[in-house]
């Protein structure tokens, strides 16, 4: 009895080690976070962090976000809803449709990140079977998993950020998104009417067990976390029953947390908390976002060459316009492949799951289909900011 428990130790042991060391290597092989540790590093020789500029609101906050985004990954709830979606899809245009739409949705509750990690594999899967088209679908579900995230406080991290930097109520936030949000999908789903209609044979409904008392409580739990982002109550009770929650569903999704995002966020600040004190420093960063539209067009163009998520923070410390930030953090998310996570995330599930010939093809026509979303949207972003709609 006593060799059987130890042994049961034993492999539990080993298998917390083993996923430990695995969840520890993905980390610190994220390039943003790479360059994000060097840089800091750097700023540490110039000045010292100070306590008051660790804005700890949005590290707790995002915590809890990466936390209840694994809880509903683990539970299957985006898997089941693409696969009843595909099955009521009888052409290409439709099947096509259904997928970016559900990302859209997917991305305002679940994050860019998720959507496109779920949502690509299962659209190539069919795709495959079928031969039907791979690189537009794939980029299209991707775009439509940034739109929908712009939306929400929680869709981007960095829309956390800008909440609890500029102390957002929940109605203006939504009054700078919606526009973008209304104008971006009359834009996008012009592209639908392009797609051929090719008849396809409608999909087998995969069975997937889905805990609905799980699901259900872990909604509850996202709707405290909701009014503790905006801060209506401290955000660390919603962070404490998400931890709590993760550990009573499996331990484990606690060791697949996006890590590495959250401490980029810790270590920005820490960056962002030394370059304050350097005044020439200081000073070049002010003429870059002295005012509505160069914070708008700065933010966009940042995000191209240092991910949005560091480029929000980098000129929300120093602009104090903040719905032209949250839209161009957002559409600066479009681009190049380091403009979000998401971008990067859509590129390596397409060449992990996609056919041989696609994968030949894909960058520069992503890339072609990135830059011209880009353009479009900064465009309509231009608009929103200089009406102040």
């Amino acid at each position: 009895m006593e060799a059987a428990k130890s042994k049961s130790s034993n492999n539990f042991l080993t298998t917390f080690l083993t996923t430990f060391l695995t969840t520890l290597k993905e980390i610190f092989s994220d390039r943003i976070l790479q360059i994000t540790i060097v840089i800091t590093i750097i700023s540490i020789f110039f000045a010292r962090p100070l306590s008051a500029d660790m804005n700890w609101h949005t590290i707790e906050s995002v915590t809890t976000m990466l936390v209840l985004i694994q809880v509903y990954s683990y539970l299957h709830v985006l898997d089941i809803i693409a696969y009843k979606l595909a099955a009521i899809a009888d052409s290409t245009r439709k099947l096509i449709l259904l997928f970016t739409l559900l990302s859209v949705f997917s991305g305002m509750f679940l994050g860019n990140d998720i959507t496109c990690l779920t949502m690509i594999p299962l659209y190539l899967n069919i795709a495959k079977k079928y031969k039907l088209p791979e690189i537009l679908p794939a980029t299209l579900i991707g775009m439509g998993a940034n739109i929908g995230a712009a939306f929400t406080p929680w869709g981007n991290p960095h829309n956390i950020f800008v909440v609890s930097n500029y102390h957002l109520a929940p109605a203006i936030f939504f009054k700078w998104t919606l526009p973008y949000l209304i104008v971006a999908m009359v834009v996008f789903l012009c592209i639908f009417f392009f797609i051929p209609k090719k008849k396809i044979p409608t999909q087998e409904v995969v069975e997937i067990n889905v805990s609905w008392p799980m699901t259900m409580i872990t909604t509850v739990i996202f709707c405290f976390f909701f009014v503790g982002v905006f801060k209506f109550v401290p955000i660390w009770m919603p962070m404490l029953a998400s931890i709590i929650w993760a550990l009573i569903v499996n331990w484990k999704i606690l060791l697949h947390i996006d890590y590495s995002l959250l401490l980029t966020f810790t270590l920005f600040f820490v960056f962002i908390s030394d370059i304050q004190q350097i005044p020439f420093v200081v000073i070049l960063i002010h003429g870059l976002v002295g005012t509505e539209m160069s914070t708008y067009w700065t933010s966009i163009l940042s995000s191209q060459v240092m991910s949005n998520v560091p480029s929000t923070i980098l000129v929300g410390k120093f602009s104090k316009y903040a719905e032209a930030l949250t839209l161009g953090s957002n559409i600066g998310g479009f681009g190049s492949p380091i403009g979000s996570m998401a971008n990067m995330l859509v590129m390596r599930t397409f060449y992990a799951h996609a056919s041989k010939d696609a994968k030949k093809k894909f960058f520069p026509k992503w890339l072609g289909y990135q830059i011209a979303g880009l353009i479009i949207l900064s465009l309509i972003g231009w608009v929103i900011v200089k009406l102040n709609l």
